[in-house]
């Protein structure tokens, strides 16, 4: 499948180095786009994806990128699209650390923070990227959550700067699309990949958390990384060329 071999310019992964964002960005890769890839601290991680490129015989560069620096983003953008020959599509796959815990016992600050890392820093890049993808008549495809939709306990710090990502798309959408510009979203629900990876490692999530959580979804199971880049690039990709102001959930039926 060659959906992008005919684009000029690159997709722009921000968050590439996370499980998620490294299945979206070799996906890309394998369906004939060059890449842009940014990362918060570990740049190693997006080795495998290099690699990729190069089998490929694809362009993959790597910026650091602090995305609640709105000036240095700013600049990383300009740089990704005067490097490499502009930028076609916006992925927004970053996203901190969220641990799980009660509303009640969520500062405010804890949650303004969360606002400024992932809210304000995706529109921080969306605003930046948005003449470019003027000119490309591209798009922009924000991996967002499932919980947006059905509130699982605990998952408000988390959900709620996704909810307010989700807003933001629906806005872009709307006020964009008279230059051919399309703005989409996509759901991940329980992956074992990304987010969910993080809590289980960090102790959020165990054993019986996870056996409810199974339980929860009418597939019975948990999806993974390439389900997630599926629904990615197929709504960059032209065959979803009508497709705009949308939330795309893949999480096995969880919001039914």
């Amino acid at each position: 499948m060659n959906d992008f071999g005919h684009r000029t310019g690159a997709a722009l992964v921000l968050g590439a180095s996370g499980g998620l964002g490294r299945a979206i960005a070799r996906m890309l890769l394998d369906r004939g786009s060059d890449v842009a890839l940014t990362y918060h601290r570990a740049a190693h991680r997006l080795e495998p994806v290099l690699k990729t490129a190069a089998e490929l015989g694809r362009t993959a560069r790597t910026w650091q990128l602090d995305l609640t620096d709105a000036p240095l983003t700013a600049t990383v953008v300009d740089r990704v699209a005067a490097e490499l020959d502009g930028i076609h599509t916006l992925v927004y796959a970053a996203g901190p650390h969220v641990p799980m815990v009660h509303l009640s016992r969520v500062a405010p600050a804890d949650l303004a923070d969360q606002l400024l890392s992932d809210t304000a820093g995706f529109f921080a890049a969306a605003h930046a990227a948005l003449p470019h993808l003027r000119a490309a008549r591209g798009s922009i495809v924000a991996v967002t959550s499932a919980a947006t939709a059905r509130y699982p306990v605990r998952d408000g710090l988390s959900a709620t700067p996704k909810a307010a990502v989700e807003s933001l798309i629906r806005a872009i959408a709307a006020e964009e699309g008279r230059f051919g510009v399309r703005a989409n979203s996509v759901g991940p629900g329980m992956t074992l990949d990304g987010m969910a990876e993080r809590l289980i490692g960090a102790g959020d999530l165990d054993e019986h958390a996870l056996d409810v959580a199974r339980g929860n979804i009418p597939l019975r199971r948990f999806g993974d990384a390439e389900d997630i880049a599926e629904a990615v690039c197929f709504l960059a990709s032209d065959r979803a060329d009508f497709i705009s102001g949308q939330k795309l959930d893949v999480d096995g039926g969880y919001g039914v």
